[in-house]
C-alpha cells in the first residue's frame, strides 16, 4: 500500500476552480492533493522583437514557488537576483506544452503569458502547472472570442501532465512528495486529450528501468491524463 493509502493506479484528489483572479483574462486554482498551484493567463498586445511582423502570436509561461510552499522557507529568487535552473527548465516545459496545442497564427500578433505560482507543494508541481495552465489559457482565449478579438479557437486540443514512478518495485500513478523523494524511477508525461505525446521526462534514480516497466508507466499516465482532461472539461463547462 502506498503512503497515501491509494491504489497504484489512483490519482490524488484533483480539483480545478477557474475564474479565481479578478484581473487576469484567464485563471484557475488547481489542486493535486496537497499540491496547489495558481495559474493566470495575461493577454498583451505585444510580441517579443524576434516575432514581430510574422503574423502570429506567442504563448509563454513563468513558474515560481512561494517561500513557504514547502516545509522550510526558501528565499525568493528575486532576492537572489536570478532564477534557478529548475525554475527555468519547468517554465520552458510549461510553455512548450501549451504551444503544442495552440495555433499561434490564429492569435494574431499578441502574447499570452501563463503564470504558474505554487502556493503549496507536495510533489508534481510541474504537472499541476501544465494541467491548470491549459485551463487558464482556454479561459483567456474564451475572453478574447467574447470580445471578437479572434474569430476561431486557436486551441487544437487539451493538454495535461501527470507523474508516474516505480516505488518499491511497483509502477504507480501521480506521485506525492513521499513517493517522489524515494522512487526508484521518476517520470513526467505530457499528453494531449487525443493521446498524443508532447514530452516525456523519465529518470532512473537507483536501478535502471526496463522497457516493459516504461510501458507500464505510459499506460498509467494515459489513464491519468484521461481523468485530468475530464476535469478540465468540467471546469470549463
Amino acid at each position: 500500500m502506498r503512503p497515501s493509502q491509494r491504489a497504484a493506479e489512483a490519482m490524488r484528489a484533483v480539483t480545478i476552480e477557474r475564474g479565481i483572479s479578478r484581473h487576469a483574462e484567464g485563471s484557475c486554482l488547481i489542486r493535486f492533493g496537497d499540491t496547489h498551484v495558481l495559474c493566470t493567463a495575461s493577454l498583451e498586445e505585444r510580441l517579443p522583437p524576434w516575432l514581430r511582423g510574422q503574423g502570429r502570436g506567442w504563448v509563454t509561461a513563468e513558474y515560481g514557488m512561494l517561500p513557504r510552499s514547502t516545509h522550510d522557507r526558501s528565499q525568493r529568487e528575486a532576492a537572489r537576483g536570478k532564477q534557478g535552473g529548475r525554475t527555468l527548465e519547468i517554465q520552458r516545459l510549461i510553455g512548450r506544452s501549451l504551444r503544442a496545442v495552440c495555433d499561434l497564427k490564429l492569435l494574431g500578433e499578441r502574447q499570452i503569458t501563463v503564470d504558474c505560482d505554487v502556493l503549496q507543494a507536495d510533489g508534481g508541481t510541474r504537472t499541476a502547472a501544465i494541467t491548470g495552465g491549459w485551463v487558464a489559457l482556454a479561459e483567456c482565449i474564451a475572453w478574447m472570442r467574447a470580445r471578437n478579438m479572434i474569430d476561431l479557437d486557436p486551441l487544437t486540443d487539451h493538454v495535461a501532465a501527470v507523474s508516474c514512478g516505480i516505488c518499491k518495485g511497483t509502477p504507480v500513478l501521480d506521485l506525492d512528495y513521499d513517493e517522489d523523494s524515494s522512487a526508484e524511477t521518476d517520470a513526467n508525461f505530457v499528453m494531449t486529450g487525443s493521446g498524443g505525446l508532447v514530452e516525456i521526462q523519465a529518470t532512473a534514480e537507483k536501478t535502471p528501468f526496463t522497457q516493459s516497466e516504461f510501458l507500464d508507466l505510459l499506460s498509467l499516465a494515459s489513464k491519468g491524463i484521461g481523468e485530468l482532461v475530464e476535469k478540465q472539461k468540467q471546469a470549463l463547462a
